[in-house]
């Protein structure tokens, strides 16, 4: 997912660790890892599909801020159950 600019650390207001990013175009980046084959999120710990943890979770771009809002509380949206389905895992409520 790309994410603004604004919320790079470099930002006023912004959170994001820019050591952990790639430009996209000036005014978009996205998380180093997730343009490659299979993605993976650098800022992602753990063992998808046993325990996993962002390791910038109180950091994290917007994007992931709003993906899956309700997943800890066992609803996932499609974006959620889609991510899940591609490792295997069956969608949130089901």
């Amino acid at each position: 997912m790309d994410f603004h600019v604004s919320d790079l650390e470099s930002q006023p207001g912004g959170c994001v660790p820019v050591a952990l990013t790639l430009p996209v175009t000036a005014s978009l980046y996205r998380m180093r890892g997730t343009d490659d084959g299979p993605p993976r999120c650098i800022a992602l710990a753990g063992d998808i599909g046993g325990e996993v943890l962002c390791t910038i979770y109180d950091r994290r771009p917007g994007p992931c801020r709003d993906f899956a809002p309700y997943a800890a509380l066992g609803i996932g949206d499609e974006g959620c159950a889609r991510a899940r389905r591609r490792h295997g895992m069956q969608p949130l409520g089901e």
